[in-house]
């Protein structure tokens, strides 16, 4: 006997920056990576733009208004690199990007297909 499961099927076109920060929540939560939503639009941003100077990040971000200065902006990077979510490379101008265990699809066409179940299991 076959087992019956309600399924779902959704199918949805979005825009690339919702797509890689839907990846980003993803992730994080199958993770049990605890992200607040300035710093998911950090790593969004990040993803979109896949690498960056740290310094010129900082600032764009305090511009784009996600934290109120670029020290905030650093703090959250810092925090995110502990977490594992972004990797810093060089010595004087540190280039950051998402980092790459994450596996976030950035480019060109986007086709996701995750597929999640929970079996119940049987009763007695």
């Amino acid at each position: 006997m076959m087992a019956i499961v309600n399924q779902v099927a959704k199918k949805v076109v979005l825009p690339r920056w919702n797509i890689v920060q839907f990846q980003i929540m993803v992730y994080c939560y199958l993770s049990n990576t605890s992200v607040s939503s300035a710093d998911l639009d950090c790593l969004t941003h990040l993803g979109v733009d896949q690498e960056a100077e740290l310094t010129e990040f900082c600032n764009k971000i305090t511009d784009l208004g996600v934290f109120k200065s670029p020290q905030s902006a650093r703090n959250a990077l810092s925090k995110a690199e502990k977490k594992g979510l972004i990797i810093k490379k060089g010595k004087s101008k540190k280039k950051i990007s998402v980092h790459p265990d994450i596996n976030i699809q950035t480019e060109g066409n986007i086709l996701l297909d995750y597929k999640f179940a929970h079996i119940e299991s049987k009763k007695a």
